[in-house]
């Protein structure tokens, strides 16, 4: 297959020339894509370029020829900008830029079938997925351009039964996608010229679903626009006569795919990226940005919105999150818990950005806390394993690294003294001892999962649920207490280990019968222990012997 090149002039200052893409001319048609973009709306040093710019790159391709454009799922839910209003927002800008059509991914289901049936209401482009019993949204749209009849279907992952909360895909089957694209081909094939199988199924190994297993046996999709893995195929996947292409994660490329005809045939398939790199100098439509500045304003009346009260300042202080137990770390780490269906619940602390003054609690403040739009995600790890994600997480200790973990449903007893690795002395599960055979689920957030913050250990094990995201989560925990008071619990303890016994240093706002319920260690023998001849006559400072009985 022969790549074409072409250089076309962007708007303003630059002429930038896209690598392996092609305009669409006479004969031809041009694909434009985008996929996992998780509420990216704006360009930003982690994600991509930012629907602005995708916009002005659209809009040069119509300018040229005939274009569809695509979005292949994960796109109501990610950020807060559009957390916040369930995504009425970013359909707001897939309407003003002018999608064709999309399919559903699993985090798309993460506010309810309801809600999906509400923005595809307010949508102007169709959304689709064929796989769905009963069905939710039409299976498929048929688009005539430049004289073609194509036909595109949609295919959601049968991973969304695990991949959002159970209760958001009640009474919903997720038929098998390969099943269910031989009977999309097979109705659209004799009044369509061209098949493209718009998928949210992703190319991963480990995974039971996966578009190559739809390619592979099923002849007669020309292409599979493809979503799930966040896979950047830099010139697409040829696999049984049908190109599959995907255009990575968060906007950071706009996939372009480039076809032929000659008398009504696919002649040729070409499939490349413009990057965020190559779209530096692209200049914004200020269309999406004014559209985007209007969504920003009217967020902020949400933001104002009382969730709840705190009886106690909550600590989210940089220089504390990141070297020890604070009560804002439990008090999310017992919002995971009690969530999802998991054993224990480890959050690193360079995700929590501030604290929150005792009285109310507004949602602007939690999404203050928690700006990232990170998820929920519960994996199945070892005991083994969960040890060393612990180690880790303790690792860079006493240094003030984002790295360092608020946990829940466990007590972690460390020694910073010793080298990473080895410092954990003592490691309890709901208050038993940590079982390295045994297999936990643990709750994390889904860049540690993914082995962000160098938690490789996350990164490759199974994936039990994904839920909604951290904000969300703390403000639904919040709110159905009404009024919470957190507070240090003894869940992560330094101590010197002398002997058998541990050696614990007295903080501010300790006394002998918190030192107690840390430890599991009746107060009369630390008395004993240490010679204290009374309950009050512990110091900030003091070293106190905890006997092991």
């Amino acid at each position: 297959m022969k790549k074409r090149y072409l250089i076309f002039t962007l708007v303003l200052v630059m002429a930038l020339t896209l690598v392996g893409t092609a305009l669409a001319q006479d004969g031809s048609i041009t694909i434009l894509h985008t996929n996992d973009t998780h509420g990216r709306i704006e360009e930003g040093s982690y994600a991509g370029m930012g629907f602005p710019k995708i916009s002005t790159l659209v809009k040069q391709y119509r300018n040229e020829g005939n274009v569809l454009f695509l979005d292949a799922g994960d796109t109501f839910h990610g950020q807060t900008i559009v957390n916040l209003n369930e995504g009425e927002a970013i359909v707001d800008i897939m309407n003003e830029m002018g999608y064709d059509a999309m399919t559903l991914g699993n985090h798309d289901f993460n506010f309810g079938q309801d809600r999906i049936k509400e923005l595809e209401e307010m949508a102007n482009f169709p959304i689709v997925a064929a796989n769905l019993d009963p069905a939710l949204v039409e299976p498929y749209v048929i688009k005539e351009i430049n004289g073609m009849r194509v036909g595109i279907f949609g295919l959601a992952t049968p991973e969304t039964e695990y991949k959002t909360h159970p209760k958001n895909v009640e009474g919903l089957t997720f038929r098998s996608p390969t099943e269910v694209a031989q009977e999309m081909v097979d109705e659209l094939e004799g009044q369509t010229d061209m098949i493209i199988a718009l998928s949210h199924l992703g190319l991963s190994e480990g995974s039971e679903y996966t578009s190559r297993k739809v390619a592979e046996n099923v002849s007669g999709i020309d292409v599979i626009i493809d979503g799930h893995s966040h896979t950047a195929l830099e010139e697409g996947l040829m696999v049984n006569n049908t190109l599959i292409a995907q255009a990575g994660e968060y906007d950071k490329n706009l996939g372009v795919v480039t076809v032929e005809m000659v008398e009504g045939n696919i002649e040729n398939l070409t499939a490349s990226l413009v990057t965020k790199e190559d779209a530096a100098d692209v200049e914004k439509d200020q269309a999406i940005v004014g559209l985007i500045e209007e969504i920003k304003a009217e967020n902020e009346e949400i933001t104002s919105a009382v969730v709840g009260k705190t009886s106690v300042e909550l600590n989210g202080e940089r220089e504390n999150v990141r070297t020890g137990e604070t009560n804002l770390g439990n008090l999310l780490t017992d919002a995971m818990l009690a969530k999802v269906d998991a054993d224990v619940a480890i959050t690193n602390g360079g995700g929590i950005r501030a604290s929150i003054d005792e009285g109310e609690i507004t949602k602007g403040e939690v999404i203050t806390v928690l700006p990232f739009g990170n998820t929920t995600v519960v994996k199945k790890l070892t005991g083994a394993q969960l040890l060393d994600v612990v180690e880790h997480g303790l690792s860079k200790y006493p240094a003030t690294e984002g790295l360092f973990p608020q946990v829940g449903g466990m007590k972690v007893i460390f020694d910073g003294s010793r080298p990473a690795g080895e410092r954990v002395i003592e490691l309890r599960v709901n208050g038993e001892p940590v079982d390295h055979d045994k297999v936990y689920h643990v709750a994390t957030n889904d860049f540690m999962a993914a082995g962000g913050d160098g938690y490789e250990t996350f990164a490759g094990t199974e994936t039990v649920v994904e839920a909604g995201g951290l904000e969300e989560v703390l403000m639904n925990y919040i709110s159905e207490k009404g009024t919470v008071a957190p507070e240090e619990e003894g869940r992560i303890i330094e101590v010197d280990k002398e002997g058998n016994n541990y050696i614990y240093t007295v903080e501010e706002g300790d006394y002998l019968a918190k030192i107690s319920r840390m430890f599991n260690v009746r107060t009369d023998a630390i008395m004993e222990a240490n010679n204290i001849e009374s309950r009050n006559m512990i110091y900030v400072g003091d070293k106190i012997t905890i006997p092991m009985e």
